[in-house]
């Protein structure tokens, strides 16, 4: 019997699916576990890989957007009779019958592979990967037009018509002797090709403009200030650091301080769900990665029972992950606080919009080195500004400011993190 592959739901948040293309064609033989589709979600792009062996009978959408549940394919038996399957519509969004099951199974993308030649990695994607293999093209040649120089298939369609993209322009200081005194070169200034370029948005940055605009227009938000004397966490810093085999940074104590202040105040660590308020057992800390298409929040679970060790691990591993699309949707998925943290760009103080499902989230600036007063006297203080956004469906004032006093105490005294 012929299989209907629907298009699954790859993430909690996920309402549609953008098949970038397919690396299989009508009437080719597919095993299960070979990769069928390109499929962009809100949060990555994966592929959508075959759980049954049999022929590739029918793609009922080539390109474009696919609801959840909506059919993408059929995979059957050669000569097989399909087309009662598609009643009611190819792309609509229709409930799976029970006696036929999603018949495909989803992997993260790979965005870079190993070129044939030289320890030179080129990234491409799968569907570029595929054509470049079929056609006998040496992708390790080619210049991506995609995020990152990454190539893609419109790189490889450029390249088997003899039009390879050229790269763009990179510019370099003319080179001084050292004899002579350095000259200042002027600013060049590019060409104008137009009056202006339009951009194709990514699921994930629809994604994205939609929840946050959910977020900012539905949840009334109110913001909490707050300074913090870091002298203390810095002298512990560099103590932790004289001795621990990984180097801890500042966020790290941020996100364990945080976490630590979620355990004393449950009421934040809460979630707005309309006619009920869920207060969460776990502390489940989001932490904000800025990517080329948009943002990731990968989830640092129970991170009120790790040490600064075992987070700054884990941060490190899960943003690496995410700016490479390796994330899988699970660790993006739980998160009960997220914290915001530009602080590494010198950003001194910023308001955050909240991350569904979560009450709260903290963005972080950066540690000023600035003129305080202390006993009565002027002195040189190392001040880290945070800003608490809340949904005051959930949080009163009184309860965020309570909240940011401890997170304040514990890391002007981080001792208490050890105890």
């Amino acid at each position: 019997m012929a299989e209907v592959i629907r298009m699954p739901r790859m993430s909690d948040t996920m309402e549609e699916g953008n098949i970038i293309g397919w690396l299989k064609s009508e009437g080719d033989q597919v095993e299960a576990g070979e990769t069928l589709a390109e499929v962009e979600t809100d949060k990555a792009t994966m592929e959508l890989d075959s759980y049954t062996d049999g022929v590739l009978l029918h793609i009922a959408v080539k390109e474009g957007t696919v609801p959840i549940d909506g059919i993408i394919a059929i995979i059957g038996q050669a000569g097989e009779d399909w087309k009662h399957l598609l009643e009611g519509g190819a792309q609509t969004a229709a409930p799976a019958p029970a006696a036929a099951p999603v018949a495909a199974e989803v992997t993260p993308a790979t965005p870079a592979v190993a070129a044939p030649s030289g320890d030179t990695r080129v990234k491409a994607s799968p569907l570029a990967k595929s054509i470049a293999r079929q056609q006998g093209l040496d992708i390790s040649s080619l210049i991506g037009s995609g995020d990152n120089g990454r190539v893609v298939k419109k790189d490889i369609e450029a390249a088997l018509q003899g039009k390879t993209p050229a790269p763009q322009a990179v510019v370099q200081p003319a080179p001084v002797a050292p004899a002579e005194p350095a000259v200042v070169q002027p600013i060049p200034v590019a060409e104008s090709t137009g009056t202006f370029e339009d951009k194709r948005v990514s699921q994930m940055r629809k994604v994205i403009a939609k929840r946050l605009s959910e977020s900012k227009f539905g949840a009334p938000h109110f913001y909490l200030n707050v300074e913090i004397n870091m002298e203390k966490a810095i002298q512990m810093r560099q103590q932790v650091n004289a001795v621990a085999e990984v180097k801890i940074s500042f966020n790290d104590f941020v996100i364990r301080a945080a976490a630590a202040a979620l355990r004393q105040h449950p009421a934040i660590n809460a979630s707005w769900l309309g006619d009920a308020i869920r207060y969460h057992k776990q502390v489940n800390i989001g932490v904000a990665v800025a990517i080329d298409d948009g943002l990731i929040v990968p989830v640092i679970r129970n991170a009120d029972i790790k040490t600064l060790s075992q987070i700054n691990t884990e941060v490190k591993t899960m943003a690496g992950k995410a700016r490479d699309r390796k994330l899988q949707p699970e660790e993006m998925q739980g998160n009960t606080f997220t914290i915001s943290n530009l602080g590494m760009f010198g950003i001194e103080s910023f308001t955050a919009i909240i991350n569904p499902p979560d009450a709260c989230i903290m963005a972080v600036g950066a540690i000023i080195e600035k003129p305080i007063v202390k006993d009565g006297t002027i002195t040189i203080g190392n001040m880290m500004k945070v800003t608490l956004s809340c949904d005051h469906r959930v949080v009163d004032g009184a309860l965020g400011a309570q909240f940011l006093q401890t997170f304040k105490a514990i890391l002007e005294d981080p001792i208490r993190l050890l105890v």
